[in-house]
Parts: structure tokens; sequence; C-alpha cells
């Protein structure tokens, strides 16, 4: 095996916020502290001060646009970025720097990696045959097996290059007292002492289930009025019509005293520190469920949808003993079902809601460690690596 440096360029739309977007930062910061060297390639974002300020470096292309020329004029900058700075391996996150990705590495003879971030949409053979370019990578990373799963049954030509890694979480940020920041943000927020803070931390887009939620929070108010307030914490990127929409919800509904919109939070282990419990209620499957993830790690009981990846990530009846639990799990859309578990949850004592919480940390320790994602991807890359020169000499 070689230990030569590598040079890993990673491609993603923008660096904003996300996701993909998390794990392109974490996993440079691990190339750059096993000596190797990591390049991304995206339009921008609030991130990139934070990829420099971790050794990283930044190159600015307009990878996010979906319209073809631009991405096979892109596949040409991406092609002479590799060969201009030695690039070993393109690791692509998105499907548009994908495609451009795909014909980069091809026409510069380097091993593509790909990541399935999402559980991408499939409404006809032309979407089928667009999202199919994650399906080509060297090897197909799958952030779940259910997202594993759904690759396989719609690329069945990928299968024996599909490897799962989950997101890996810094769990060392939710271990570290953030009490007097989580003060500040309660302090901010408006949130009355004897107030339990059920948070919602999720982008405002539809399929997150903000609209849900707010049905929910109307049917919970008549069983529960007093001792709870809910914070919808996330960026609308640029969705004001779904923003308006749900403001138009809590007016409708009146809640005004029972639901705060406060916008983008940096500060998310000191947003869980504030509150009581979390809920993620999507209305269509999350490929991972990051927020659920974090919710665990720091000890705050989360209620989320029953589809998709949570089912890994989140501990709850059938599948184990109650008192395995580490949150719940109700019916997608369900206004109802999730109403009946923000009450269960929110009559829970403090020591029950605490016993729940530190099986979510230790669930959380146990599969979802970012430290294990670094490094079977950083192996990913070896791996590959050492197989190319194996093929050549």
């Amino acid at each position: 095996m070689t230990a030569r440096p590598m040079t890993i360029l990673q491609v993603v739309p923008e660096l904003d916020t996300g996701g993909a977007e998390r794990t392109t930062l974490d996993i440079a910061a691990a190339l750059v502290d096993a000596g190797d060297r990591a390049i991304v390639a995206s339009e921008g974002g609030r991130m990139v001060e934070e990829l420099v300020a971790r050794g990283g470096e930044h190159v600015v292309l307009p990878v996010a646009t979906k319209r073809i020329l631009t991405m096979r004029a892109n596949a040409v900058r991406l092609s002479d970025l590799m060969e201009a700075e030695g690039v070993d391996i393109i690791h692509a996150r998105s499907r548009a720097p994908a495609w451009s990705a795909l014909w980069a590495a091809s026409w510069s003879w380097r091993p593509l990696v790909t990541t399935y971030h999402g559980a991408y949409n499939e409404g006809n053979a032309l979407k089928n045959r667009y999202n199919s370019v994650m399906a080509r990578g060297d090897v197909v990373i799958a952030n779940s097996a259910y997202t594993a799963g759904l690759v396989a049954h719609r690329h069945p030509f990928a299968r024996g290059r599909i490897l799962t890694i989950h997101r890996g979480i810094d769990l060392s940020a939710f271990a570290a007292d953030a009490s007097a920041r989580a003060a500040a943000l309660r302090a901010a927020w408006g949130v009355e002492p004897h107030e339990r803070i059920v948070l919602n931390l999720a982008r405002m887009t539809s399929w997150k289930g903000q609209l849900v939620l707010l049905d929910a929070l109307d049917i919970l108010r008549g069983e529960l009025d007093r001792g709870w307030l809910c914070v919808l914490a996330g960026d609308h990127q640029g969705r004001t019509r779904y923003l308006d929409e749900v403001m138009a919800r809590i007016a409708d509904l009146a809640l005004e005293h029972h639901v705060r919109v406060v916008g983008h939070v940096d500060d998310v282990p000191a947003a869980l520190a504030a509150s009581a419990l979390a809920v993620q209620p999507s209305t269509e499957p999350e490929a991972f469920g990051r927020a659920a993830v974090e919710a665990q790690a720091a000890g705050v009981p989360v209620i989320v949808s029953d589809h998709g990846a949570v089912r890994e990530t989140v501990l709850a009846p059938p599948d184990v003993a109650r008192d395995r639990r580490t949150g719940w799990r109700v019916p997608p859309g369900d206004a109802e079902a999730l109403a009946a578990a923000l009450f269960e949850a929110l009559q829970a004592s403090e020591d029950t809601r605490a016993m729940i919480g530190a099986r979510g940390r230790a669930h959380a320790e146990a599969h979802f460690s970012l430290d294990g994602m670094k490094a079977r991807t950083l192996k990913v890359y070896r791996d590959l690596l050492d197989n190319t020169q194996d093929a050549l000499y």
C-alpha cells in the first residue's frame, strides 16, 4: 500500500447549509488531518470560510446549474483542475455536478466516487436516467442501509459497487456544557423559564413537515395548553412562498403564542440543550436524517415520521421494547398520531425523558460517530488509489 499523500477533489453545488455540505467539510478536515490535500469545488456559500479555516481549499465553479452546456463546460474545467492540481480522485455529492465529474473523470482517467445523500424522486424514465449518475461511481457510497436499498433497486448495475457508510456526527459537540449558550437562545427566542421547547430543526421546505407539525400542535393544545412552546428553526433557502404558507397557518390556527419561527440556527448543540424534545415530522422518507441523530447525541428524545432511514437511527416500538426506546415513530403526515406522541412525551416525567435521552446518546455513540465515517471514507479513497496503481503497474 502506498503511503503518499492523496489529493481529493470533492464537488458539491454550494457550501451553504445541509447534510451533504457538512459531510464535505468533515471529510476535507479528515484529509488535512491525515496529511492529505482537500479541494472542494462549489458555487460558494457561508461554509467556505470554515472549509479554509480547517485547511481545505476552495475553487469557485458554477456546478449548481442543470443547464447541459454549462455542465459540459464544467466537465472541462474540472478535468483541467485535476490535471493542474494533481488530483487523484474526484468525489461528487450531487447530481448535476456528478455528471460533470463523471465526464471529467473519464477524460482524465481518474477514479470517481459518488455519495447518495438523498432519496431522489423518480417520476419517469428520464428522471431515473438523470439520477443514475449517482450510481456510476467506481464506489457508490450510500448514507444509510435504506439509501443503499433504493440505489440497488433503481440502478441494479451498481449493486457490486455500493457501500453503506452512515453519516457521522461530531459527538464531542454535544458532550460539552452548552447550558449558558442554551439560556441565551431561550432568552433570544422569548421563551419563559417554565416552558419546555419542542424543537423542529429543519430546512423550511414542504416535505420537512412543518405544516403537519402545526396541525398536530393545534390538536395538542386542546389536551395540553400550557408549559410548552414549539421552535421552528431552519433556513428557508429562498423558499419564501412556503415560509409565507407556514406563517399563514400559524395565524389561521392562532398558534402565535405557542410557536416561534427563528430561522437558521448555527449553534445546534445549544438549541438542543435548550429543548426538552425534538421533532422531525418529514412527509417524505429521509435518506439519513441527521437532525434526529443529533438530537439523540444531545440526549434529547425525538419524534420522527416512521419511514426511510429513521428506522435505523431512532429506536422505538414495535422494533424494540418501550424501555429501550430512544424516541417515538409516527405515521408520516398523521397530525393526530403526532399530537398523541407529543402529548405522551411532554407528559412524561423529567426522569423518563432523561433515561430516553441517555439511551439515544449511547445509540449515537455506538453507530453514528464522525470518526467512524471519516475513517471509512478515507479508506475508500486509499483503496481506490492502490487499486488504480496496481492496474497500471
